[in-house]
């Protein structure tokens, strides 16, 4: 297994750029490696949600203030399209990734997994492969009901603290997902357990992405 340094200088800024459909998509979906990189001293952050609602954007504010409380640098967008209707704004949603592109020149993007059976997911994925094409794309898994899972090829290695920490944030934040039977730590600690077994990974946990392309 190959393994891959995202290290820079202490005089460079690493730039990340955080692509979430939903207000927890983020958090649910690279939470833990976010956590784990905001570890370097210069790290620029966009953190961009699609769909959201009165409610919603309360508690997206609220997690975005907990994840990113030791970031400096960081500009956060959340839209309000609608949840579920993403692909009919798909016009509008376009012209948020332009804006983005014209903005923002990332080292690394998290963006959702191109074969998620959930349409906003997917539009998401398809915009952010159309607009960056000389950018590391990590694409990030959602566990569901569609039962889409697919085989990761990229994995981050967590210790059991940062994983504590990633759940503890989503689940105070997004209160109104609690009624979901999926929304839960076990849900969740499974999620990261597996992928910790399939990367080998000595603390046992893991976040898993599918890298579609990777230059050295």
């Amino acid at each position: 297994m190959m393994k891959i340094d995202f290290h820079k200088t202490d005089e460079s800024d690493y730039k990340i750029l955080c692509l979430g459909a939903h207000c927890d998509d983020i958090e649910i979906g690279c939470g833990g490696t976010i956590l784990k990189l905001i570890e370097y001293k210069k790290v620029i952050i966009y953190w961009v949600i699609f769909t959201s609602n009165e409610l919603r954007l309360l508690e997206a504010t609220a997690s975005v203030n907990i994840f990113l409380k030791e970031v400096e640098t960081k500009k956060v967008i959340i839209k309000d399209f609608r949840d579920g209707f993403l692909p009919f704004h798909g016009i509008e949603v376009k012209e948020c990734f332009e804006q983005i592109k014209q903005e923002f020149s990332p080292d690394i993007i998290f963006t959702h997994f191109r074969d998620d059976r959930h349409q906003d997911h997917r539009l998401i994925s398809d915009l952010t492969w159309n607009t960056f094409r000389n950018h590391l794309i990590l694409e990030y898994e959602i566990p569901k009901y569609d039962g889409d899972l697919g085989i990761p090829n990229f994995f981050v290695h967590l210790d059991e603290a940062l994983c504590r920490r990633k759940i503890q944030y989503i689940l105070d934040a997004f209160k109104t997902q609690n009624n979901k039977q999926w929304f839960a730590e076990d849900t969740f600690r499974s999620m990261l357990r597996i992928r910790g077994i399939e990367s080998n990974s000595p603390s046992k946990y893991a976040e898993a992405f599918y890298c579609r392309k990777l230059f050295l």
